[in-house]
Protein backbone atom coordinates (compact mmCIF):
# COMPACT_ATOMS: atom_id res chain seq x y z
CA UNK A 1 0.00 0.00 0.00
CA UNK A 2 1.21 3.24 -0.85
CA UNK A 3 0.52 6.14 2.42
CA UNK A 4 2.78 8.71 0.43
CA UNK A 5 0.72 11.50 -1.16
CA UNK A 6 1.57 14.01 -3.17
CA UNK A 7 -0.10 17.27 -0.96
CA UNK A 8 -1.37 18.10 2.35
CA UNK A 9 -5.19 18.65 -0.07
CA UNK A 10 -4.62 15.00 -1.38
CA UNK A 11 -3.91 13.44 2.02
CA UNK A 12 -7.58 14.86 3.36
CA UNK A 13 -9.47 14.61 0.12
CA UNK A 14 -12.02 12.06 1.08
CA UNK A 15 -11.40 11.61 4.91
CA UNK A 16 -12.85 15.14 6.08
CA UNK A 17 -16.77 15.78 6.47
CA UNK A 18 -18.58 18.62 8.09
CA UNK A 19 -19.52 17.74 11.93
CA UNK A 20 -16.46 15.47 12.34
CA UNK A 21 -14.06 15.05 15.65
CA UNK A 22 -10.42 15.88 14.53
CA UNK A 23 -7.75 15.54 16.54
CA UNK A 24 -4.79 17.48 15.88
CA UNK A 25 -1.17 17.11 17.65
CA UNK A 26 1.72 19.74 19.39
CA UNK A 27 1.91 21.97 21.79
CA UNK A 28 1.72 25.58 21.24
CA UNK A 29 2.67 25.89 18.15
CA UNK A 30 5.35 23.16 19.13
CA UNK A 31 5.23 19.97 17.01
CA UNK A 32 1.62 20.70 14.98
CA UNK A 33 0.90 19.71 11.48
CA UNK A 34 1.06 23.04 9.51
CA UNK A 35 0.46 22.12 5.95
CA UNK A 36 -2.68 19.75 6.87
CA UNK A 37 -4.17 22.31 8.87
CA UNK A 38 -4.17 25.05 6.36
CA UNK A 39 -5.57 22.02 3.83
CA UNK A 40 -8.06 21.76 6.64
CA UNK A 41 -9.06 25.17 6.60
CA UNK A 42 -8.80 25.21 2.66
CA UNK A 43 -11.44 22.19 2.66
CA UNK A 44 -14.08 24.27 3.56
CA UNK A 45 -15.33 21.79 6.07
CA UNK A 46 -17.64 23.54 8.97
CA UNK A 47 -19.01 22.45 12.32
CA UNK A 48 -15.82 20.33 13.23
CA UNK A 49 -14.74 19.36 17.14
CA UNK A 50 -11.46 19.47 17.52
CA UNK A 51 -9.38 17.82 19.98
CA UNK A 52 -6.08 20.01 20.90
CA UNK A 53 -4.24 20.88 24.07
CA UNK A 54 -4.32 24.38 22.58
CA UNK A 55 -6.29 26.49 19.61
CA UNK A 56 -2.66 27.43 18.22
CA UNK A 57 -2.33 31.73 17.92
CA UNK A 58 -4.22 34.03 16.06
CA UNK A 59 -3.64 33.53 12.22
CA UNK A 60 -2.03 30.31 12.45
CA UNK A 61 -2.06 26.99 13.39
CA UNK A 62 -5.96 25.97 14.82
CA UNK A 63 -6.42 29.92 15.10
CA UNK A 64 -6.99 30.11 11.06
CA UNK A 65 -9.92 27.82 11.44
CA UNK A 66 -11.39 29.68 13.97
CA UNK A 67 -11.12 33.04 12.05
CA UNK A 68 -12.97 30.75 9.38
CA UNK A 69 -15.49 29.49 11.87
CA UNK A 70 -15.15 26.15 11.18
CA UNK A 71 -14.68 24.69 14.14
CA UNK A 72 -17.92 24.97 16.72
CA UNK A 73 -16.38 22.79 19.56
CA UNK A 74 -13.01 22.38 21.17
CA UNK A 75 -11.42 19.72 23.61
CA UNK A 76 -8.68 21.49 24.72
CA UNK A 77 -6.02 22.00 28.07
CA UNK A 78 -5.03 25.73 27.52
CA UNK A 79 -6.08 27.75 24.99
CA UNK A 80 -4.66 31.70 26.54
CA UNK A 81 -2.80 32.55 23.25
CA UNK A 82 -5.53 32.77 21.36
CA UNK A 83 -7.79 36.23 21.73
CA UNK A 84 -10.18 34.85 18.81
CA UNK A 85 -11.32 31.90 20.67
CA UNK A 86 -11.60 34.09 23.47
CA UNK A 87 -13.91 36.13 22.20
CA UNK A 88 -15.91 33.32 20.27
CA UNK A 89 -16.16 31.58 23.55
CA UNK A 90 -17.36 34.54 26.06
CA UNK A 91 -19.79 35.06 23.04
CA UNK A 92 -21.17 31.93 23.36
CA UNK A 93 -20.07 31.12 19.30
CA UNK A 94 -17.81 28.55 20.57
CA UNK A 95 -18.12 25.47 22.75
CA UNK A 96 -15.33 24.56 25.05
CA UNK A 97 -14.65 21.43 26.90
CA UNK A 98 -11.90 21.81 29.55
CA UNK A 99 -9.81 18.98 30.00
CA UNK A 100 -6.55 18.63 32.25
CA UNK A 101 -3.18 18.36 30.00
CA UNK A 102 -2.57 15.03 31.47
CA UNK A 103 -6.34 13.60 31.45
CA UNK A 104 -6.34 14.77 27.89
CA UNK A 105 -2.75 12.72 26.98
CA UNK A 106 -4.67 9.64 28.58
CA UNK A 107 -7.96 9.92 27.33
CA UNK A 108 -6.60 9.68 23.50
CA UNK A 109 -3.71 7.25 24.63
CA UNK A 110 -6.73 5.44 25.60
CA UNK A 111 -8.68 5.67 22.89
CA UNK A 112 -5.78 4.25 21.01
CA UNK A 113 -5.45 1.49 23.05
CA UNK A 114 -9.02 0.52 23.13
CA UNK A 115 -9.87 0.91 27.07
CA UNK A 116 -13.18 2.76 26.52
CA UNK A 117 -12.99 4.96 30.16
CA UNK A 118 -10.38 5.24 33.26
CA UNK A 119 -10.96 7.17 36.76
CA UNK A 120 -8.56 9.64 38.14
CA UNK A 121 -8.30 12.28 40.90
CA UNK A 122 -7.91 15.13 38.76
CA UNK A 123 -10.67 17.30 38.44
CA UNK A 124 -12.62 15.67 41.14
CA UNK A 125 -14.32 18.84 42.90
CA UNK A 126 -13.66 21.23 39.96
CA UNK A 127 -15.98 21.82 36.85
CA UNK A 128 -13.92 19.46 35.18
CA UNK A 129 -15.99 16.54 37.04
CA UNK A 130 -19.60 18.32 36.03
CA UNK A 131 -22.15 15.83 35.40
CA UNK A 132 -19.44 12.66 34.90
CA UNK A 133 -19.59 9.90 37.22
CA UNK A 134 -17.40 9.67 40.03
CA UNK A 135 -16.46 6.44 42.29
CA UNK A 136 -14.54 5.95 45.29
CA UNK A 137 -11.53 3.37 45.77
CA UNK A 138 -9.76 3.66 49.00
CA UNK A 139 -12.15 6.62 50.28
CA UNK A 140 -10.57 8.70 47.47
CA UNK A 141 -13.24 10.03 45.28
CA UNK A 142 -12.30 9.69 41.46
CA UNK A 143 -14.00 10.96 38.01
CA UNK A 144 -14.41 9.17 35.28
CA UNK A 145 -13.11 10.27 32.36
CA UNK A 146 -14.26 8.87 28.76
CA UNK A 147 -11.82 7.64 25.99
CA UNK A 148 -11.58 9.66 22.47
CA UNK A 149 -11.49 8.44 19.74
CA UNK A 150 -11.60 11.24 16.65
CA UNK A 151 -12.88 10.22 13.30
CA UNK A 152 -9.38 11.30 11.73
CA UNK A 153 -6.41 12.50 13.52
CA UNK A 154 -3.67 14.90 12.09
CA UNK A 155 0.23 14.63 12.96
CA UNK A 156 3.32 15.93 12.85
CA UNK A 157 6.74 13.78 12.47
CA UNK A 158 10.36 14.38 11.99
CA UNK A 159 10.87 11.26 9.26
CA UNK A 160 8.52 8.54 8.12
CA UNK A 161 9.31 5.71 6.06
CA UNK A 162 7.17 4.56 3.39
CA UNK A 163 5.25 1.94 6.03
CA UNK A 164 4.63 5.23 8.52
CA UNK A 165 6.95 3.93 10.55
CA UNK A 166 7.36 7.23 12.76
CA UNK A 167 10.03 9.32 14.09
CA UNK A 168 9.32 12.35 16.14
CA UNK A 169 11.75 15.64 17.14
CA UNK A 170 12.50 16.30 20.71
CA UNK A 171 10.24 17.97 22.55
CA UNK A 172 7.96 18.04 19.06
CA UNK A 173 6.54 14.46 19.78
CA UNK A 174 4.44 16.12 22.65
CA UNK A 175 0.92 15.21 21.71
CA UNK A 176 1.30 13.47 18.47
CA UNK A 177 1.49 9.86 19.23
CA UNK A 178 -1.10 9.56 21.08
CA UNK A 179 -3.22 12.00 18.73
CA UNK A 180 -2.01 9.45 16.21
CA UNK A 181 -2.81 6.12 17.66
CA UNK A 182 -6.25 7.57 18.76
CA UNK A 183 -8.10 8.32 15.28
CA UNK A 184 -9.39 5.86 13.42
CA UNK A 185 -7.82 7.79 10.58
CA UNK A 186 -4.39 9.16 10.76
CA UNK A 187 -2.73 11.24 8.43
CA UNK A 188 1.14 12.45 9.22
CA UNK A 189 3.30 15.50 7.79
CA UNK A 190 6.74 14.83 7.56
CA UNK A 191 9.83 16.78 7.01
CA UNK A 192 11.50 13.78 5.12
CA UNK A 193 10.50 10.40 4.19
CA UNK A 194 12.51 7.25 4.01
CA UNK A 195 12.77 4.00 2.25
CA UNK A 196 11.19 0.98 4.15
CA UNK A 197 13.91 -0.29 6.58
CA UNK A 198 15.90 2.15 6.68
CA UNK A 199 15.28 3.18 10.30
CA UNK A 200 16.32 1.30 13.51
CA UNK A 201 13.37 -0.54 14.56
CA UNK A 202 14.16 0.59 18.67
CA UNK A 203 14.26 4.48 17.62
CA UNK A 204 10.48 3.83 15.96
CA UNK A 205 8.56 6.45 18.31
CA UNK A 206 5.06 5.33 16.37
CA UNK A 207 4.73 1.97 14.38
CA UNK A 208 3.20 2.34 11.08
CA UNK A 209 0.41 0.29 11.82
CA UNK A 210 -1.23 3.55 13.55
CA UNK A 211 -0.32 5.69 10.07
CA UNK A 212 -2.71 5.78 7.21
CA UNK A 213 -1.63 8.27 4.97
CA UNK A 214 1.84 10.58 4.80
CA UNK A 215 1.95 13.76 3.29
CA UNK A 216 6.08 15.60 3.06
CA UNK A 217 6.54 19.50 4.03
CA UNK A 218 10.61 19.62 4.06
CA UNK A 219 10.46 23.25 4.94
CA UNK A 220 7.70 24.11 7.52
CA UNK A 221 7.40 27.65 9.12
CA UNK A 222 8.00 26.23 12.30
CA UNK A 223 6.72 29.45 14.58
CA UNK A 224 7.15 30.38 17.94
CA UNK A 225 5.25 32.14 20.32
CA UNK A 226 7.43 34.51 22.00
CA UNK A 227 10.96 35.09 21.54
CA UNK A 228 12.93 36.09 24.81
CA UNK A 229 16.26 37.03 24.55
CA UNK A 230 18.42 38.61 27.54
CA UNK A 231 19.95 42.56 26.45
CA UNK A 232 23.72 42.66 25.22
CA UNK A 233 26.38 42.37 27.71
Amino acid sequence: MNKVFGSAAQALEGLVEDGQTIAVGGFGLCGIPEALIAALRDSGKKNLTCISNNAGVDGFGLGQLLETRQITKMISSYVGENKEFERQYLAGELELEFTPQGTLAERLRAGGSGIPAFYTKTGVGTIVAEGKETKTFDGVVYVMERALIPEVALIKAKVADRSGNLIFNKTARNFNPNVGMAGKVTVVEVESIVENGTLDPEQIHLPGIYVHRIVLNAHPEKRIEQRTIRAAA
